[in-house]
């Protein structure tokens, strides 16, 4: 069966999709998983995330999308740099961690997985599908999310293993 989702007013008179039905139909777009990793000044953190793509390959340059009420989020811009590190299908645990299930501190997230660094200092999965490691190079402020434009200076590729999905609210390994 077929749903139509209908505009509703919003603040400056133009129309946009209620936040609820915009995330529902965004939850039926597939999308890789990721950790993003950060270590500078301002300290360590992670998290997952699902957007992120390609920019630019001359400079390379990808961007990344965060919740601009998470607290990892004014860390990565005081650090200036990041790592994008993509999962496979057997990361669902780690993704899990990541994402807050489990309660565990950041210090104790990052002792799951094994983790070596490149050129910036962030912290770089292993065992990743490939990692990207990034300085901030511009951030722009887009509703809820600050998004974050890291230019690649090293990259890592990893095996070739199936990758880690999000869609319909499940993982799935493609």
């Amino acid at each position: 069966m077929t749903t139509a989702l209908t505009m509703t007013p919003s603040q400056n008179t133009t129309t946009s999709l209620a936040a609820h039905e915009f995330r529902e139909a965004m939850s039926r777009l597939g999308a890789s998983v990721h950790l993003l990793a950060s270590d500078g000044p301002a300290g360590k953190t992670g998290a997952t995330v699902s957007s992120v793509c390609s920019v630019s390959d001359e400079p390379a340059t990808l961007l990344v999308c965060l919740n601009r009420n998470a607290r990892m989020n004014q860390i990565v811009k005081d650090n200036g740099v990041f790592s994008i590190n993509t999962l496979v299908h057997d990361h669902t645990e780690l993704s899990n961690i990541f994402a807050g299930k489990g309660d565990l501190s950041m210090q104790d997230r990052f002792t799951k997985g094994s983790w070596t660094q490149l050129s910036t200092g962030s912290p770089i999965l292993e065992s990743a599908r490939v990692s990207f490691d990034c300085h901030i190079k511009e951030v722009s402020e887009v509703g809820t999310h600050s998004v974050i434009f890291g230019e690649v200076v090293a990259a890592r590729l990893g095996e070739f293993a199936p990758a880690l999905i999000y869609l319909d609210r499940n993982y799935h390994s493609v």
